[in-house]
């Protein structure tokens, strides 16, 4: 059975996540219950609320949208409910109407999607489905939330001549405006409306001309408004009606009240269950918001979580635009206690408090920011002691307080218990308190607790490195600023760094020697030893870091080199079957030869033919039989290609004909140019150009230098005219 104290939910700013998860809620109730949440009393309802978050996280990503759950609470309604002889009005019934619809729309919904939200669905099961409720009060309101006219005969009627009244008056208004209108006395505006009346705007001068009402008259006085004579007469009959009219309404709600009143503890269910989803989707939300997941719950004794956030840190980091540090924790059987040691402003107490918040939202049935290979287990209690505690109502000192804290810790400690203690054993002297803290601490550890602690004590880092299940650890530093690096380092106490801090800060180093010299020699030489160490440490992971990057380098190098080698293996085969190709042809070649010159010397076609036949035989003797199926598919795919090489021949066959053809047209469309001798010519469709010799009619004989060709005069084209000389 889970039992946290309220000082632990304080200690660990539990309140902070709260209110942003009240604020995504968007009911009044769903707000309120928000600020009201706390750890689960059992695992199996832990589990069953991460579950439900979850499934509702789930519904924000998939096609099958959650309805909305948005009502307005009905408190004022239940208690009236709850009077006899009390009624409710029409904006009451409208309301619980609302909230009915919405509770029977998610109803159905989850029963169809069951197999989405089973967890959720689960939820409903005791819930009873009534449609009675929104059957009743569709009988008497019209989906404006207005009694309908057939809710009773009785109000019908009256409504009918009401209706009727309202003629009347409209016509004899009309009238007495138009007579008014006509005799003058009626200033420009004509009429208005005064208590909900249509009035006569009257010139003052004129008041005393029209019969009626006086009902005012305008700021100036100029004008005054009269309810005619005609019209109040119907106007007395109509508010007799209208009177009658509340009544028969009263009457249908106090009747509807009445037959509703049954179902008032249903209706309360329903908005219980209402409120409870508006929680589960502000959960749900924040958990969108920190990217929040269900870790696995185990019931072995073991906390693992890996690359861990603070939520409200994340959230503040995030509207800064700042980089938040994730942690990688991890409490077992054979390492149940970490004492977190170094300077401060590290990350020591932000480490501590992260743990016991994602444990605590946790158990509250909130998903956490941590990679989904974490896990962890549900704890009975988790104590904290964490800030200065300095009670002033009870006259009480730090030290006294933390005393009286370390006082409950011993009573309620035991193995399923998680302590987070931050600044362990300050407040009293050094010595003193050392000593008393690392007793507290040793008797934690017979208990086989699981904690987390942080502290300057050298006995307390000494102490976690004798016993045998726990750890020391520390936040990294860099060696040479000093700066905090935001990473916890297990396995290895820290040092406190004071007076490298101080000279840092600008202390003087005579003052700084003079204060080591206050000491005992043996402990500067221990934070000396661990100081050395983290920077060793330090310059280990700088070192790791790099090697990292270098490996990661490498790889990608080998991975292109075999890329390489194997484009380069694959050219090499293709060069080798290539030169082997040539090698045979070039060998055939020469048989060829040798044939050809016995042939030309012997003259014997029974010689030829038979050396020729040996050859073919000997190169058939090489080919390997292809197998029938194979040929037939090989002698098909070769018909494809002949074919498509015919008609891409055919293709550019044509298109080179269609080509020459435009040549043809565009040269003949061109003006003639009058060859002469000497000129430097080509045919139209050659490439070689010669020089004009003579011209005999339409034959002329052009020099190529080598040769001498006579053509068609027609068929040659000027390249360059000759020149003058």
């Amino acid at each position: 059975m889970t039992s946290i104290q309220t000082k632990t939910l304080q200690d660990l700013e539990f309140q902070t996540v709260l209110q942003t998860i009240s604020e995504l809620c968007v009911t009044i109730m769903g707000k309120e219950k928000a600020l009201e949440v706390v750890p689960f009393k059992t695992s199996e309802q832990t589990i069953e609320g991460l579950l439900q978050t979850s499934e509702y996280l789930s519904s924000f990503t998939n096609n099958n949208v959650i309805p909305n759950h948005y009502f307005d609470e009905i408190h004022y309604e239940l208690k009236f409910l709850a009077i006899e002889d009390s009624y409710l009005d029409v904006s009451s019934f409208k309301k619980i109407a609302t909230l009915v619809e919405t509770t029977l729309t998610l109803l159905a919904f989850l029963n169809k999607f069951q197999e989405y939200y089973p967890t959720l669905q689960a939820q409903t099961t005791d819930l009873e489905i009534n449609k009675q409720i929104s059957k009743e009060i569709d009988a008497v309101l019209d989906k404006y939330g207005e009694v309908k006219d057939n809710a009773s005969l009785n109000l019908q009627e009256i409504r009918k001549q009401i209706n009727g009244i309202r003629g009347k008056i409209n016509q004899s208004f009309v009238a007495a405006l138009s007579s008014s209108n006509s005799a003058g006395y009626l200033d420009d505006i004509r009429e208005s409306v005064v208590d909900n009346k249509r009035v006569l705007a009257v010139i003052a001068m004129y008041r005393k001309k029209v019969k009626g009402s006086v009902l005012g008259q305008s700021k100036t006085g100029s004008i005054v408004y009269i309810e005619p004579e005609a019209t109040l007469r119907y106007s007395r009959e109509l508010n007799n009606l209208e009177f009658e009219e509340r009544e028969e309404v009263m009457r249908i709600l106090k009747r509807l009240t009445n037959v509703i009143r049954p179902f008032q503890y249903l209706i309360s269910d329903y908005q219980d269950f209402l409120t409870h989803i508006d929680l589960i989707a502000g959960k749900a939300k924040y958990a969108e918001k920190i990217n929040g997941i269900k870790p696995h719950i185990t019931e072995e004794r073991r906390v693992y979580f890996r690359d861990a956030y603070h939520p409200v840190l994340l959230l503040n980091n995030k509207k800064k635009k700042k980089p938040t540090y994730p942690q990688t924790i991890e409490l077992e059987q054979n390492s149940r206690i970490i004492v977190i040691s170094g300077p401060n402003a590290g990350g020591k107490s932000i480490t501590l408090k992260t743990v016991g918040l994602l444990q605590l939202m946790l158990q509250c049935g909130l998903l956490i920011p941590v990679h989904e290979r974490s896990e962890t287990f549900i704890f009975d209690r988790i104590l904290t002691d964490i800030g200065d505690n300095q009670s002033i109502e009870n006259h009480l000192s730090t030290y006294s307080y933390r005393l009286k804290n370390m006082n409950y810790f011993l009573k309620k400690c035991n193995d399923k218990t998680l302590f987070l203690i931050d600044e362990f054993g300050t407040g009293s002297d050094p010595e003193l308190g050392g000593a008393l803290a690392e007793t507290f601490l040793e008797e934690f550890y017979e208990r086989e607790a699981f904690g987390i602690i942080t502290t300057h004590y050298t006995n307390l880092k000494i102490l976690a490195n004798e016993l045998p299940f726990a750890t020391n650890a520390n936040m990294l530093f860099d060696e040479k600023t000093l700066e905090p690096l935001y990473k916890l380092h297990v396995g290895q106490a820290g040092s406190s760094f004071t007076f490298e801090v101080a000279q840092k800060n600008g202390i003087p180093y005579s003052l700084i020697n003079r204060a080591k010299k206050k000491i005992e020699g043996d402990k500067v030489r221990f934070d000396k030893t661990i100081a050395n160490l983290q920077k060793e440490r330090s310059k280990l992971e700088t070192t790791s870091k790099n090697l990292k990057e270098e490996e990661t380098k490498a790889r990608e190098e080998s991975k292109k080199m075999e890329h390489i080698n194997v484009k380069i293996q694959d050219k090499l085969e293709r060069y080798q079957e290539l030169f082997d190709a040539n090698q045979r042809l070039i060998y055939l070649g020469q048989k060829m030869d040798d044939l050809s010159e016995k042939y030309f010397n012997n003259k014997s076609k029974k010689t030829l033919f038979g050396e020729l036949l040996r050859v073919v035989e000997i190169e058939n003797s090489k080919r390997k039989p292809i197998p029938v199926k194979e040929k037939k598919v090989k002698e098909k795919q070769q018909e494809v290609l002949i074919k498509e090489v015919e008609q891409k021949v055919e293709k550019i066959r044509v298109e080179k004909k269609e080509k020459k053809e435009q040549v043809k047209q565009e040269l003949a469309n061109q003006p003639k140019i009058t060859l002469k001798v000497g000129d430097r010519v080509r045919m139209i469709d050659g490439k070689a150009v010669g020089t004009l010799d003579q011209i005999e009619k339409k034959k002329a004989t052009v020099n190529y230098g080598i040769f001498v060709s006579k053509v068609d005069l027609d068929s040659l084209e000027l390249v360059e005219r000759m020149k003058n000389k």
